[in-house]
């Protein structure tokens, strides 16, 4: 049988409070909707039609023009509107109706949704509920609290035959009862039969609040860096994550040779697929000579925030037979989570030598080495 998808894209999502329709937000890497549409985008679904809104027509046909399967359609001021609307464009024997903020949509629920309605006429996507729910009156009074065993929380999406869902929207405006239908399955209720549930999953939630996105928002990267500088700079200090520390020599740099935060920062651009420091504070620019590595950092980190990521915490290791670092590590903390604006306990900084091997080993430079977790 041919299987369609209905997308609800039209909505305003007023209560998410954005500026914009909610579907345009990022969430683990993506926009919602792009994450949505994705999850249908499987061998067993022959179509997709997207319900949009004129005010959001150029992004969403921005969103869709990836995707082969896309048939685009204008929604309507509701949501039983919008669907009626897209019903007249699927061409597939089997419908599947799906929230656009729900972009967390399983293959497994898909089929699962599929193979009900192949065998009961209609799967209605559901989990059960975990609390307990009251029932009460306008003053907030519970007159009743059903048996928590009978009680389900409806997801999306939820599969018919389109004979019959188109016939009980058809019949739902034909008698204009003025009924607020919040779902498929009410309207399949009322008017055909008693809709069937089907397995869903706790992880398929709908985007409904700004508070959602927060905490559905983290989308986690990881960048190395590493760094050299030799010893033989005429003056009795080396600066280490923004703290000058007493040493017999500096360290050789174009800039203040702080070889930490030169790790930081490679780091910092690695995990966003940025160039290297390198490309951005370039030893041919006179801007750059003895230049506030501090300061370059507050700058990398701009770069990173342009990409929508910031430092979530830091692993410094630093590789010195000389000076000793021990005393110094609490500033240097305190140094780098100022200028990255994260708690000290989030940044690590480990300082040991190497056994008198190789160059470290014989003092004559330090490495740094420096892993970098950034978040959304």
């Amino acid at each position: 049988m041919s299987i369609s998808v209905i997308v609800c894209a039209a909505g305003q999502g007023s209560r998410a409070e954005f500026a914009n329709n909610k579907l345009f937000q990022i969430v683990q890497g993506e926009q919602v909707l792009t994450k949505t549409l994705r999850a249908f985008d499987l061998p067993c679904i022959d179509e997709i039609v997207v319900a949009y809104s004129l005010r959001d027509q150029a992004e969403i046909e921005k969103i869709c023009a990836p995707f082969s399967k896309i048939k685009l359609v204008q929604g309507g001021c509701t949501r039983t509107e919008t669907v009626q609307n897209a019903l007249q464009a699927v061409t597939g024997e089997i419908v599947l109706i799906h929230d656009g903020a729900r972009p967390f949509v399983s293959q497994r629920i898909i089929e699962n949704c599929i193979q009900s309605v192949k065998t009961f006429g209609s799967g209605i996507c559901a989990i059960p509920a975990t609390d307990t729910i009251a029932q009460a009156n306008t003053d907030k009074e519970i007159i009743a609290v059903p048996d928590r065993k009978t009680l389900y929380q409806i997801q999306t999406p939820q599969g018919f035959y389109t004979k019959d869902i188109a016939r009980a929207y058809a019949l739902a405006s034909e008698r204009a009862t003025g009924k607020t239908y919040t779902d498929d399955s009410s309207v399949y209720a009322e008017f055909i039969a008693p809709p069937k549930l089907c397995d869903g999953e706790k992880e398929n939630v709908k985007l409904t609040y700004a508070t959602d996105f927060k905490s559905l928002a983290s989308v986690e990267r990881i960048g190395f860096g590493v760094d050299t500088h030799a010893f033989g700079k005429k003056q009795n200090y080396i600066t280490l994550c923004g703290v000058q520390i007493p040493s017999e020599t500096g360290l050789i740099a174009h800039s203040d040779g702080d070889v930490a935060i030169h790790a930081v920062m490679d780091g910092m651009l690695s995990a966003v697929g940025l160039r290297d420091i390198g490309f951005y504070f370039p030893d041919t620019d006179e801007k750059w000579r003895n230049a506030d590595s501090m300061k370059m950092l507050l700058e990398v980190k701009e770069l990173v925030k342009q990409e929508g990521y910031q430092v979530k915490n830091l692993s410094i290791a630093i590789q010195a037979e000389k000076p000793k670092l021990a005393k110094y590590i609490p500033d240097m903390k305190k140094s780098v989570a100022l200028a990255l604006e994260i708690d000290e306990r989030a940044v690590g900084i480990t300082a040991g030598t190497n056994e008198k091997l190789g160059y470290v080993g014989e003092g004559k430079g330090i490495t740094v080495y420096a892993y970098v977790l950034l978040t959304i």
